[in-house]
Parts: structure tokens; sequence; C-alpha cells
């Protein structure tokens, strides 16, 4: 069982399940507030959601932030972050935060890294100094950082790896697994707030590693459990087969978080698939771009087609953009937001984020909706 002294204010409910799929409704209560689920995370990995201020995230309807322990030890470092208060005073959020460890980032920054007997060694991006990570050591930093869900350091075999490849990351995952576990029950949160920890699922496309994984890890305990090595170069059949084998497994009772997901679409099929919570960085980097997402597709509002467009990028949004005033003008019309894509100016790109932002808490939203209107009571 997880160390209830440190998960104490922690729990989640299961409110209602869909007859016809794994979908289910339910209700993630944190020491900062109760999180609806399904559930999207905007990622502010450095300690923010760029150029979107906390007031503005809250108005998108986002309920919990992402954050990155690692990049946030690169800087400014997880002592300052607790010396400053925790990173939810750093931020001006004080609502649920979620910490990656950071395995991920060992996966995509590759070049950066080498995995050793007791952890993986990186090259820090900023300055290019040498960090040793390890897995007690990234917990160390979650407990400085204060935030409410704690990831711990796992390996992220490519999809296109070898069984081979795959089975020694998977083990190696399962070893940090418990030693994470053991650095959480020894330590002391430093602002002294409860944490809970996760578990994370790897096992490539492999069901066999998968199965392996989720009982390992049962056995270990942890509060949830995340499915992690997905969509990192897999057939996306083979993705939701091993989402469909996985939440097949997992209890009921616990979280899931399927990491770095993903598409509006992809986000839907999950949640019939039975996952709780999700992060992304596609809804902010893209709208960045002036890559927007409506319920018929995208459109990049860089294109010369929209320079004379006066209407907003989506009547039926509520997002600072797109609002209208009661002559049924928008705040912003396509037109406008292009001029300042194209002209560099930071409020294109601010805009474009927001509306993304608060399209995929739509998406989640609606989910949860439906599940209240059309599925059975528990």
């Amino acid at each position: 069982m997880v160390n209830a002294e440190w998960q104490s204010g922690f729990s989640f409910e299961i409110l209602a399940k869909d007859p016809h799929s794994r979908a289910r409704l339910g209700r993630l209560t944190t020491p900062h507030g109760i999180i609806a689920t399904p559930a999207f995370m905007p990622v502010g990995t450095y300690g923010a959601v760029k150029g979107i201020s906390p007031d503005e995230l809250l108005q998108a309807g986002a309920e919990i932030i992402l954050s990155n322990a690692l990049h946030l030890e690169f800087r400014p470092g997880s002592e300052i972050v607790s010396a400053l208060g925790g990173l939810h005073r750093l931020m001006g959020w004080d609502k649920p935060i979620l910490t990656d460890s950071g395995g991920f980032q060992t996966f995509s920054l590759a070049k950066l890294t080498r995995r050793n007997e007791v952890g993986i060694e990186v090259r820090s991006p900023v300055n290019g100094s040498k960090f040793q990570i390890t897995p007690e050591r990234i917990i160390h930093i979650q407990r400085n950082l204060g935030t409410d869900f704690m990831m711990p350091l796992d390996v992220c075999a490519p999809g296109d790896a070898s069984r081979e490849s795959v089975v020694e990351a998977l083990e190696t995952t399962l070893r940090w697994a418990a030693l994470s576990r053991e650095a959480y029950d020894r330590s002391n949160p430093i602002h002294l707030k409860p944490q809970a920890l996760f578990g994370i699922v790897q096992g490539g496309i492999y069901g066999d590693l998968r199965q392996q994984a989720v009982e390992r890890l049962l056995e270990i305990g942890f509060f949830g459990y995340a499915l992690g090595g997905l969509a990192v170069g897999e057939p996306i059949d083979a993705t939701w087969e091993t989402v469909e084998f996985c939440t097949g497994l997992l209890p009921e009772d616990k979280p899931r978080y399927m990491m770095g997901t993903g598409t509006p679409e992809d986000l839907r099929t999950a949640i019939n698939l039975g996952v709780d919570l999700f992060d992304c960085v596609l809804p902010t980097r893209n709208g960045r771009k002036g890559s927007l997402f409506l319920h018929d597709g995208k459109i990049n509002l860089r294109n010369a087609a929209f320079r004379h467009d006066i209407n907003p990028i989506a009547a039926d949004c509520h997002c600072y953009a797109c609002r209208q005033d009661e002559n049924g003008r928008p705040k912003f019309s396509k037109g406008a937001i292009r001029h300042l894509l194209v002209s560099g100016d930071p409020l294109g790109a601010r805009l474009g984020a927001l509306h993304n932002l608060t399209f995929y808490q739509d998406v989640v939203r609606t989910a949860r909706e439906t599940l209240k209107l059309n599925s059975e009571t528990v």
C-alpha cells in the first residue's frame, strides 16, 4: 500500500460509467482542489504555460497543470523553487500540479544523456553542465517542488525498438519504480504537504511485457498508474490495442493517466478506453504557430485566405479571442489574429494558444457531460 501519511487528502472516485465503453466519470481529490475527470493538463514545462496567466488557464477550464521536474532542476533548480515557497507559489497557481520525472525527456534528448547502472547522466540543455539523475534524486527533486502528483524515473523505449531493448527498458523501469517507492516512503515533503506517487507502465507494444509491468507495479503499490512509452513511433493501431489491453488490467478504483497524448480525437479514443488524465504540448505549441483546432478539423491562420476574414476562429468558442459582443463581433477576428501572427506580435501566439487550450478543455468537458447524461451511476 502507498504510504497513507503522505497521500492523505488524496482520493479517486468513479461517479459514473458508460455502459457501451470503458469511459468513466470521476472525481480526483487533492489537497489543492478537486479535478473532474476525464481531465486535460496544460503543459508548463518550466513552471509556466508559455505566455498564459493562471487566471487565463482557469477561464479556459483547466483544473490541473503539468510541469517537468528535470527541466526545473536544470533551471532554476529545485532548491531555489523550494526557497521560493514551492512550485505552486512560483507559478501563482493554487490548484493541483503534476510533475513528470523527465524520463521521456531523456528519451527525446537522447544525445544529451547516458544511462548507467544507477540512473541517467544528463547534460543540461541550458548550460551544458552534467547531472546524475537517479530514482531517489527525482523523488527528492519533486519533494522540493511540492507538487501534488509525482512521477518516478522510467525508461521509454522507441516505438521501433527490438523486443530485447524493450525488455531491458522495462526491467530498469520496474527496478527504478521500487527504488522510487522506497525513496517516497522514507522522505518527508519539504513543505510538509501530502504528495501522491504514480507508477508508470512500460513494455512497448508487447502484451506480455505490459502485463508484467502492471502486475509488478501493483505489488509495489502506487496511488495511480500512467501509460508510458506510447505514440513514440509505433503503428497507431498498436497504440490503441496497447491502451485497451492495459486499462483492462489496471484496477478500476485508481486513476489512469496516458502520458503525452495527443490530438483531440486521440483524447476521445482514449477516454472511451478508460483513461482519466492527459497532457500534451500540442494545443499550446500549435496555437502559437497559428494552427488552430476546430470541431471539424484544423485551420492555419497564417494562410492568406484569412487576411480579410472578420469572423471569430469559432462561433461556438468561449475563449478570449472568440468571445463576441452584443453585436456578434468577436474580440479578435481571424484576420486580426493572422495579422498579429505574421507580424510576429506575441499577442497573436497567445491568442492561438488560448483558443486551443480552451478547445481541449471543451473536449474533456463535453466527455464528462455526455457521461453524466448517458452513463450508469456507480
